[in-house]
């Protein structure tokens, strides 16, 4: 107990004041600077994603139909395809 009494004893203390002026001084001689630069302005970023979105999904059209189905991957992409589809669900044929 009586060492750790010495050893804060033994240690100048700096009063807050310093501290205080030091920092401002430090604050004061540059000034800090937010720079706001982006590579891709938000509207390129919005149509990329879309973009993006859409390759993604006729991607995953193509292995459901093509792959995984028997058909053809790119018949996945025709109208046709879809019409027919969409005539099985309505009860038309």
């Amino acid at each position: 107990m009586t060492n750790e009494a010495n050893s804060e004893s033994t240690q100048p203390k700096v009063p807050q004041k310093e501290k205080k002026e030091k920092r401002s001084e430090k604050n004061n001689d540059k000034p800090m600077r937010w720079y706001n630069f982006r590579l891709f302005p938000i509207w390129l970023r919005i149509i990329l994603v879309l973009l993006l979105l859409i390759i993604a999904g006729a991607a995953g059209l193509m292995i459901g139909f093509g792959v995984i189905g028997s058909g053809e991957p790119l018949d996945a992409l025709k109208q046709e395809t879809w019409q027919h589809m969409l005539d099985i669900i309505n009860g038309k044929e």
